[in-house]
């Protein structure tokens, strides 16, 4: 490719966001931030750079992160085996100490790479402002410690953030009526967010490239996919493992008024963007019907 041709190709790609850079202004956009984008420095620099132009071109984007594999980390060091219960980390008081401690430190980072940049961050965690309230969580009636089932989501202190022109980062910790501490599964914290701030997007950074037909297939992986689609795919029983959970969470932000939900591959520099701001897209969005696709997809 040419100079002249490099340079036109750049053009074509900033009129092919025109459209979605108006249709997104002022929307708001919770990115949940996990998997192996938040291990590697330079994916974790791409995420933040994305989530930057976001919020410099007219949107409102939230970030909720995770922290599994650190927090693992620091229980390891701690002499004790990480336990999980249908995906669910089991947390005893020394480990919910950790979560806490860990959630805190990937937080702040978070924030301080953000203003790095040039954006206004602040970060909190779901005790602030009251913002996360839960109740113990059980798996399959199983005690598995401290972990939270959110009961309801308080949007003051985030409104408050985003009026300001602030980008809240959060970290999924809440406490119950009797103001004791809960871990939250993140995916969980980021589709209550979602939908308690009547987000125009959702998007989930994971390990996977999207949703598929058939996971042996890689040329099975679906666009876009409407309520009824995901509800057949999943009573086909062909979504297993960690993708079950993940992909019922999206459905149930989708019927509670998300309007879109977007899960993608964090390993791929930008996948935020692609997903945002190119007319293919990379990874799956679901949607609630065959009427809320965008002009260029009909």
């Amino acid at each position: 490719m040419g100079m002249m041709e490099e340079v036109m190709s750049k053009a074509n790609v900033l009129i092919e966001a025109l459209p979605y850079i108006q249709k997104f202004k002022d929307k708001i956009v919770v990115v949940k931030y996990g998997g192996s984008a938040m291990l590697d420095e330079r994916l974790q620099q791409d995420v933040i750079k994305d989530v930057a132009l976001l919020k410099l071109v007219g949107m409102q984007p939230i970030i909720v992160h995770g922290g599994g594999k650190e927090i693992s980390k620091w229980v390891g060091l701690l002499g004790k085996e990480p336990r999980f219960v249908q995906g669910l980390r089991v947390t005893d008081a020394d480990t919910m100490e950790v979560a806490e401690m860990v959630l805190g430190k990937v937080n702040k980072r978070l924030v301080q790479m953000l203003e790095q940049i040039g954006v206004k961050a602040a970060g909190i965690c779901g005790k602030d402002g009251g913002t996360l309230k839960c109740e113990k969580k059980y798996a399959n009636g199983e005690d598995i410690g401290f972990v939270g089932n959110i009961t309801g989501v308080d949007t003051n202190l985030i409104e408050t953030l985003l009026v300001n022109d602030y980008i809240p980062v959060i970290a999924p910790i809440g406490m119950d009526e009797a103001f004791c501490s809960y871990n939250i599964n993140a995916d969980d914290a980021a589709c209550a967010i979602a939908t308690a701030m009547n987000a125009e997007k959702l998007a989930f950074l994971t390990d996977i490239e999207g949703v598929y037909r058939d996971f042996e297939d890689k040329s099975s992986l679906i666009s876009v996919l409407t309520l009824a689609e995901a509800d057949k795919l999943l009573a086909s029983g062909v979504i297993g493992g960690g993708m079950l959970p993940k992909l019922q969470n999206c459905i149930d932000a989708v019927k509670d008024g998300v309007s879109r939900v977007h899960i993608m591959d964090g390993r791929i520099d930008h996948s935020l963007l692609l997903e945002f701001f190119t007319n293919k897209g990379i990874g799956t969005a679901i949607i609630g019907s065959e009427n809320t696709l965008y002009e260029n997809e009909r």
